[in-house]
């Protein structure tokens, strides 16, 4: 598997680039489909435009499902203010302050793109003395500082830009030299670019799965619906996303994140205790974590109401849903296990 590692992460480098917002995500979708398409993998999409694609195995009565979301966090045009500036209504859940000085990416409805940068609306120490360090950071007081000529609403509105268009953040990638991966977006890109790295190796090592295997890229997980539709005859489903490091979590940035509950509970036993016995038997380096204040696709499946057991893997990450890092250490044992589910 090691030797997929930089295959990975050139994939994960090319899509982070593709801004994908919830809700805006076809371009993203679109390089996935065509990156599935030269491996030779079949690939549909759902009524919501998420690609499902197909790996046969030799059972092909019934399937597993493994997802990852390509959309991110973002924001969209609340209001163009008088002065020119714009408000930003969140796409996703994060802190204002993870943004402030953050360049940014707004689309317009005809596709034309307009930079910016995120700012507090009384950011100068020199106008408003001890203000820019002492007032709370909310929807109220950010704002967007367009590069462009404007003085007012009216010429923004000139410009093309509208209230619903959509703002992206600049991810800022790097990849140290001695493996960390520091980037926005981590959650969840590098876990799709671990999926397609991870298919590579199973075409290319003519691997036969022993179940009929549906990938599932989602493109609305950051607002709660992801994985609301899954393939028929699905059994289980096994999301792949980040693991969340941090004080009082069991997540390292170097090992496999095998979820045991989330905000919606309890995952599968048996699908925890199969991963665990996995990871073992392949000599893996995993975690067994708990993240209060988390959801994935796979919970999504289960609200939705399918009755399909489910599981949760994935790189251990730090500072999730701001600046994030991990390792390609990680990144390689997540590879690993994902690779022994398939076979499994």
């Amino acid at each position: 598997m090691i030797n997929y590692l930089d295959y990975t992460i050139k994939i994960f480098e090319d899509l982070v680039k593709i801004p994908s917002p919830t809700g805006d995500t076809g371009f993203a979708v679109d390089y996935l489909a065509h990156l599935l398409k030269e491996m030779g993998i079949k690939t549909d999409f759902t009524k919501k435009n998420a690609i499902i694609a197909t790996i046969p195995g030799r059972v092909r009565e019934k399937n597993k499902v493994i997802s990852a979301h390509v959309d991110t966090l973002g924001g969209m045009i609340k209001e163009i203010k008088s002065n020119g500036r714009l408000k930003i209504s969140q796409i996703g859940s994060f802190s204002w302050n993870s943004i402030e000085g953050e360049n940014c990416i707004i689309f317009n409805s005809s596709g034309k793109r307009f930079t910016g940068t995120i700012l507090f609306n009384k950011s100068s120490v020199h106008n408003y003395g001890s203000i820019p360090k002492e007032e709370k950071r909310t929807e109220d007081n950010m704002e967007i500082r367009i590069d462009e000529y404007v003085k007012n609403k009216e010429d923004v509105e000139k410009l093309g830009i509208n209230v619903g268009d959509f703002i992206c953040f600049e991810p800022r990638t790097n990849i140290t030299s001695n493996g960390f991966i520091k980037s926005r977006f981590i959650d969840d890109k590098l876990c799709v670019a671990i999926i397609i790295g991870t298919l590579k190796s199973i075409i290319e090592n003519k691997v036969l799965p022993k179940y009929d295997i549906k990938i599932l890229i989602s493109n609305y997980e950051e607002v709660g619906h992801g994985a609301s539709w899954i393939p028929e005859n699905a059994f289980q489903i096994l999301a792949v996303d980040m693991g969340s490091t941090g004080e009082g979590q069991n997540s390292d940035e170097y090992s496999v994140s095998i979820c045991a509950k989330d905000s919606s509970g309890p995952y599968d036993l048996y699908m925890k205790k199969r991963l665990v016995e996995l990871a073992n038997k392949n000599k893996i380096d995993y975690k067994i974590d708990i993240y209060n204040y988390y959801g994935s696709d796979a919970g999504a499946a289960l609200k939705a109401g399918h009755e399909v057991q489910h599981g949760l893997i994935g790189p251990g990450v730090d500072a999730s849903h701001t600046y994030e890092r991990t390792h390609k250490e990680s990144v390689l044992n997540t590879m690993k296990l994902l690779e022994a589910y398939i076979k499994d």
